[in-house]
């Protein structure tokens, strides 16, 4: 494993649906668009003005709701739901969201994307005054802090709670009432707002989310904002204004679809201009360009247009396989890997070929790749990579090219990346959080520092 970094949030998918007769089968369709973002869990909670009802499972959503009764019981107006990869607790059914708090005078749904730095000390001076949490993730964490709060009213409660965690999240909180959205102060993730042709509200973790259900972008949720939306239209507050923007790099290299965009930015373009950097800062003997699918092959496409090769489909991936990174185990990681592609002999074969992947994490797959291609006949396999070197990678570029087996093996540059992605903001890494490649985080690690 070359890689062990932590991130400072989950890559979850959340979505939202207010004032829409069909919220049930609109958060469906709009958490299939985003199930690239987590594999493990799916859920849906719907809100009829009288009661909240959920529906949540492991797998994948089409699993969780294979019979239509589960997902026609959630019937309402407005709903939230959530798909789930998990860096912080086990997988288990206790942690598929959203989470569905029922107390005496109220109910309250969450749906949370991130990772929250501080969580296991404040979950600790929680359970010490009399607290029970229902899961092992972190994300109750913010409803414990609400009902803890004396201010006089729920919003009031919400800013309390919420200058009270640290690190990255993204909340959408459904009630009776209200769908309530907050975003951390740095904007570690992306979270958009459309709108649907009847007026009703949607929030998603990307664009593609509200292109699946026919919403408007209407705005992006900005850094320190808290959100509520309701019969009464949207009104946007603010729980913080001490706020930086570094949002995660890796949404851009890796995480997001192509046909997203975040804030204002294409991520098909960006990655066809991480290609077309890295193609000026490491070129390679080659005859043709391929790309690792389906994330690398912007980059890829743009590599090839600027080294003047032309770009073919060496490699062909089951399309019926998941995101390997973000399969559980090593063990689940490799069987994917091994199934899902296959190379074109008569592509590849007598040919040097420039491979084009998108990051090294793991490392599961590279190994894998090279020997494939050179088994279909390749001659020499130059491995280029769309983003940096990770920081928490164990090995060096060195060691890394020979356990590969390539001939050649090569990383964007900080600054290629940077420009690629192209966000106008502060100085020094405009916008984006690096830290991933220079250990440069942009806030704190509190219960994690020890491991930074």
């Amino acid at each position: 494993m070359l890689n062990d970094v932590k991130s400072l949030n989950e890559e979850c998918g959340v979505f939202g649906v207010w004032g829409a007769e069909n919220a049930n089968y609109l958060t469906y369709l709009g958490l299939h668009s985003l199930q690239h973002r987590g594999q493990e869990g799916a859920g849906i909670v719907s809100n009829d003005g009288q009661k909240l009802r959920i529906y949540r499972n492991l797998g994948l959503l089409t699993q969780v709701f294979s019979k239509k009764e589960n997902l026609n019981s959630l019937v309402g107006n407005s709903a939230i739901g959530h798909v789930r990869y998990s860096t912080a607790g086990e997988n288990k059914i206790e942690n598929v969201q959203p989470l569905l708090f029922d107390f005496t005078d109220s109910q309250i749904a969450l749906a949370h994307n991130g990772n929250l730095t501080n969580a296991v000390t404040l979950k600790k001076e929680l359970e010490e005054k009399g607290h029970i949490f229902k899961s092992s993730s972190d994300s109750e964490v913010l409803v414990h802090l609400i009902k803890c709060s004396n201010a006089p009213t729920f919003h009031e409660k919400m800013i309390e709670a919420l200058n009270k965690i640290q690190g990255g999240f993204v909340y959408i909180l459904l009630t009776k009432n209200a769908m309530i959205v907050a975003l951390d102060s740095h904007g570690f993730r992306p979270l958009s707002i459309g709108k649907l042709e009847n007026g009703g509200y949607v929030v998603a973790s990307e664009t593609c989310a509200l292109d699946a259900v026919g919403a408007s972008l209407i705005r992006n949720v900005q850094p320190g904002e808290l959100i509520t939306i309701s019969n009464k239209g949207m009104e946007i507050d603010h729980w913080t204004t001490d706020t930086k923007l570094a949002i995660c790099s890796m949404e851009f290299i890796y995480f997001a679809r192509p046909d997203s965009d975040i804030l204002g930015i294409n991520v098909h373009s960006a990655r066809k201009r991480m290609g077309a950097n890295l193609a000026k800062e490491s070129p390679a003997p080659g005859d043709i360009v391929v790309g690792v699918p389906n994330s690398s092959l912007s980059a890829a496409s743009g590599y090839a247009e600027a080294s003047g090769l032309p770009y073919e489909m060496g490699l062909i991936k089951n399309q019926y396989m998941g995101r390997e990174f973000i399969q559980p185990t090593k063990e689940l990681r490799e069987k994917s890997v091994r199934q899902k592609l296959a190379a074109v002999k008569g592509v590849v074969r007598e040919k040097r070929v420039i491979l084009v992947d998108d990051s090294i994490v793991r490392g599961t797959t590279c190994a894998y790749i090279v020997q494939l291609l050179k088994d279909a006949g390749a001659t020499e396999v130059h491995l280029r990579i769309a983003s940096p070197r990770f920081i928490a990678a164990h090995k060096s570029v060195a060691e890394m090219n020979q356990m590969f087996g390539s001939d050649s093996l090569k990383f964007l540059s900080e600054d290629g990346l940077i420009d690629a992605i192209g966000l106008k903001a502060d100085a020094p890494y405009s916008g984006l959080d690096m830290s991933y490649f220079n250990g440069d985080y942009p806030t704190y690690l509190y219960d994690y520092e020890s491991k930074k």
